[in-house]
């Protein structure tokens, strides 16, 4: 009688951590634990040798110690944009006249506001998803690198980042203050978002034809029924809205902004696979141990997780519902050489970094993030539920229509592409019985 008892209760509980109760990934507790478990990534790198000595963090007057911290985390000035909505930590730095640059690569993304008080610092644990950090701008010997402690989990750990850990880029409506009127509404953007509905408080170089955006404009007044499009359109030259000298970049550069849209989400649907494969499996065990089931038992009910949080993963990295461009888009920095010269290439030069931009984003649509360490670190049974749906939507079994976006050649290139560059896919893929 007791034993059923000590079962009931441990199920009890279980049941009150478990997604199915909690709507999310419950990642402040067991077997997650998010800001008590040790975290491996490159600001943790870079913390530990100025702790040391190793690295000595160089100061300048104008940006601090933005310009080193770039420079260490060998993050091009390229993928610079520019903020002007009060969306941030440091909004009471931010307007119109001084908007908040961001820099980012395939990991970290480095916010930096004129006179503020800190460099705002996101960086990618491949095992926990974003991890926030901030870094006073005052001159000091061995300046610390702070780990936020909750504070930034209330916009970033919420179902606008899929309900872990993760990235967040908005669109919203600014008033000309950069106040946002949230009683309009805003929009959480990726790859999907219509263009309409993009930038809205950002400043936006480039060209984009016919397509129109919200950035580059603030509403007129409190009573206005809407943005003049038509006034941010095609600028080329944001020197006429804002003075750009005193940013790294005179840019805002539109293909960067539509990499970073993409790559924010990208991140937390790895990081969901993640942490819902590590949930679902501690969930099978105390239900295994509960019922005395045989070691490596997994129900049907852990199965299906982690299989559907991979069929979401594959749907998403393939650009499935990609707004698909009604005129070509340019941008105004090196962003688009820099990033379409990166990446390994398979044997014919072809690679997931070369651009469209007529159409698409990319020229073969599935995203680069398949080389960063958030995808060779999923946990083993994700990885190869994710090889597996990879191939079955590379291979033309479509059952479920997600891919018909993708045409026959583009599905035959990609997956090409990936045989070549990623061993791990491959070595899968021949154990399904075909290779390249």
């Amino acid at each position: 009688m007791n034993s059923l008892k000590n079962r009931l209760t441990s199920l009890l509980a279980l049941l009150s951590l478990s997604p199915m109760a909690q709507g999310q990934v419950e990642f402040e507790r067991p077997p997650i634990d998010y800001h008590n478990r040790e975290t491996s990534n490159p600001i943790e790198d870079i913390r530990a040798k100025v702790s040391s000595g190793e690295v000595k963090l160089r100061f300048d007057e104008t940006h601090g110690y933005l310009v080193h911290l770039l420079e260490l985390l060998g993050i091009d000035t390229s993928s610079q944009v520019l903020v002007f909505s009060k969306t941030s930590l440091q909004l009471k730095r931010i307007k119109p006249e001084r908007p908040r640059a961001i820099y980012f690569d395939d990991v970290n993304y480095i916010g930096y506001c004129q006179f503020g008080d800190v460099v705002e610092i996101a960086t990618t644990d491949p095992k926990l998803g974003a991890i926030f950090y901030t870094l006073a701008q005052e001159p000091v010997e061995k300046p610390d690198i702070i780990r936020d402690r909750g504070e930034c989990m209330q916009c970033h750990g919420s179902n606008r980042t899929k309900g872990v850990p993760g990235h967040l880029i908005r669109s919203v409506y600014s008033n000309k203050y950069g106040q946002p009127e949230f009683g309009r509404g805003t929009y959480t953007t990726d790859h999907s978002t219509p263009f309409d509905q993009r930038f809205g408080g950002w400043y936006v170089s480039g060209t984009h034809g016919k397509m129109r955006h919200m950035g580059n404009v603030s509403l007129e007044s409190p009573k206005s029924l809407d943005l003049d499009r038509e006034a941010g359109a095609n600028v080329t030259d944001l020197s006429m809205l804002v003075d750009v000298a005193p940013y790294l970049e005179p840019t805002s550069d539109i293909v960067a902004l539509m990499a970073l849209q993409h790559q924010s989400q990208m991140h937390n649907y790895l990081t969901l696979a993640n942490l819902e494969t590590l949930s679902a499996l501690y969930y099978n065990d105390v239900m295994a141990k509960a019922f005395d089931r045989e070691d490596g038992y997994l129900s049907g009910s852990t199965k299906r997780r982690i299989r559907s949080v991979a069929e979401k993963l594959v749907k998403y990295m393939l650009f499935s519902e990609e707004f698909a461009l009604e005129a070509p888009v340019a941008g105004t920095s090196d962003f688009a050489k820099n990033f379409s010269a990166r990446g390994p290439k398979d044997a014919s030069g072809r690679s997931l970094f070369q651009l469209d931009l007529e159409t698409r984003f990319l020229k073969y649509p599935c995203s680069w993030l398949v080389y960063t360490d958030s995808f060779d670190s999923l946990p083993e049974i994700t990885y190869d539920a994710v090889a597996t749906e990879l191939y079955f939507a590379l291979r033309g079994q479509d059952e479920r229509g997600d891919f018909v976006h993708l045409s026959s050649r583009q599905k035959q290139d990609i997956y090409e592409i990936l045989y070549s560059t990623k061993p791990g896919l491959a070595k899968i893929w021949e154990g399904l019985g075909t290779d390249a």
